[in-house]
């Protein structure tokens, strides 16, 4: 069984528990005041396994789908099988404390705001894949075609926009973009030697076919 399978279903099983055990679910999902308060640090890593509704955990786990196994089986390519599948995990798992560390530090002092989701490790994954093949076409919304490339810049930029603003959103745009920027600092910190490969497919712009 692959890495991503094998999270995939974890995930969906705290999930499943989490959307039919209140009691377990406040347990563990991330909450600043709770962590830094109770020093509750568990749930920067609990609350990426676990989701609010099963379309919110169905949308994440089919783009780690998507994604995962691709980024996987680079890192199978590159570290073998044993090396290949714990390094994948751990940038998996460090995506999702990277996706909640700039809310924990942003609301460690306020009581009302929680998050849950794996969005932060799966934007990790995204923007390995990306890595790897930036002007492969993403679809926005599921429907419109665009460059990846393009798309992680847009979307780092929404991301930090979003997540700085007074607005209340019921998305944790923050985690987001911090998941996104490990994504980018773990792929090249461990695959460095891979840079040149990306910055020479970034500068031998293809030809898209959108016109």
């Amino acid at each position: 069984m692959s890495v991503t399978i094998l999270i995939i279903a974890v995930t969906v099983l705290v999930s499943y528990q989490g959307l039919n055990n209140r009691s377990f679910f406040e347990q563990l999902k991330h909450h600043p005041y709770t962590e830094h308060r109770g020093k509750e640090y568990h749930r920067l890593l609990s609350a990426g396994f676990l989701h609010g509704s099963w379309a919110h955990l169905g949308i994440n786990m089919y783009v780690l789908y998507i994604f995962g196994d691709y980024v996987e089986s680079r890192f199978l390519e590159d570290f073998g099988l044993m090396k290949g599948r714990m390094f994948y995990l751990l940038f998996y798992l460090v995506g999702i404390l990277a996706g909640c560390l700039p809310t924990f530090f942003k609301h460690k002092d306020n009581g009302q705001f929680a998050s849950i989701g794996a969005s932060g490790a799966v934007s990790s994954v995204l923007f390995a894949f990306i890595f790897f093949r930036p002007w492969s076409m993403l679809y926005l919304f599921f429907a419109i075609p665009i460059p990846a490339i393009v798309f992680a810049v847009l979307y780092l930029g929404y991301s930090s926009y979003a997540g700085n603003s007074n607005k209340r959103s019921m998305i944790d745009h923050l985690g987001h973009f911090g998941g996104a920027v490990w994504g980018i600092i773990g792929i090249v910190g461990l695959m460095y030697y891979r840079v040149d490969e990306f910055v020479e497919a970034l500068l031998n712009v293809p030809s898209l076919g959108i016109f």
